[in-house]
């Protein structure tokens, strides 16, 4: 089983709009969406979707609407009781495909809910091949919460794939997790990288600097580094070596997700038995599928576009 964790969920609202975001006027959206989000839960939908076991736990209360989303999307999930109500986050779309994010702090957790947090996923990653821990932190957990989680699973035997950014990215790499996926930014903040240069030299087909830093972080963390690099492809370090896939061009609608369904390729690739070249392949194949799609939907094996995806060892 795949076991997903987003500490700090949402309802991913997006707003399709029929023109480009102009600040200060008046849209009259052509569709607007509610989906189950966060990032675990998108890992956790894309996992499902592929037909392979998987469970999503996050914090919300029993008449949430965010539960109420979950269970018509019939993805497997245990909420963990919680005060406070499940924030909704805003994606703006344009035809073009930029989209415009505005993601609201999440409800506080307070010591009580937090610990009730902590237990279940002890109890839960017991029965899991891969626990994935993704996303911001809610109001009330500190920074250090995912190396606490880390710790808390020492011999329980699972694996763990961690998917944060800001303080919480920066102590998680210290845990040592079995493997990290950053964007261009996180890794630049975890090693001292240009994160404009990394990602602009892999799209020119030059992706050397991307795997350097790559490789000097799965050095240090002892696991695996999956960076993705947005429309570019992505980057694979393990074992002092590193592989480059090149994205195939799609027609863009959503970007929201997209990192979370590669995480998800992965995920799902490994369970599977590939090597690290077809992993990082899957990986690259749910991005780019997830980015033709509208909002966090997930995509479908069927809409993977393995024939032009290449895969470089560098």
């Amino acid at each position: 089983m795949i076991l997903t964790v987003t500490a700090n969920p949402s309802i991913d609202r997006t707003v399709q709009l029929d023109g480009p975001l102009t600040p200060g006027g008046v849209h009259r959206p052509v569709g607007v969406v509610d989906q189950p989000g966060g990032k675990g839960v998108n890992v956790a939908r894309v996992v499902d979707a592929a037909g392979l076991p998987t469970m999503a736990v996050a914090p919300a209360h029993a008449g949430d609407s965010f539960v109420h989303h979950l269970e018509r999307a019939g993805l497997p999930h245990s909420a963990i009781d919680v005060a406070g109500d499940v924030r909704v986050n805003l994606t703006i779309a344009d035809p073009d495909g930029v989209t415009t994010k505005i993601n609201a702090p999440g409800a506080k957790l307070d010591a009580a809910e937090a610990q009730s947090l902590m237990t279940a996923i002890v109890e839960h990653a017991a029965h899991a091949d891969w626990l994935a821990l993704c996303g911001s932190l809610p109001p009330g957990l500190p920074a250090t919460w995912y190396a606490d989680v880390i710790g808390a699973l020492r011999g329980v035997g699972v694996h763990i794939a961690v998917d944060t950014s800001g303080a919480p990215l920066r102590h998680v790499a210290a845990a040592g997790p079995d493997l990290m996926k950053p964007n261009s930014e996180e890794l630049a903040e975890l090693t001292g990288a240009d994160p404009v240069a990394l990602e602009s030299a892999a799209a020119d087909g030059d992706p050397s600097e991307a795997a350097r830093a790559s490789i000097a972080l799965a050095e240090s963390t002892r696991g695996a580094v999956l960076t993705t690099l947005g429309g570019a492809g992505a980057v694979l370090a393990v074992g002092g070596e590193a592989w480059f896939a090149s994205a195939p061009e799609v027609r863009v609608r959503s970007t929201v997700g997209a990192g979370d369904a590669s995480l998800a390729g992965y995920l799902i690739a490994d369970h599977a038995g590939a090597d690290p070249a077809d992993r990082l392949a899957r990986a690259v194949a749910y991005g780019s599928a997830a980015a033709s799609l509208p909002g966090t939907t997930p995509p479908t094996p069927d809409l993977l576009d393995h024939a032009r995806i290449t895969v470089t060892r560098l």
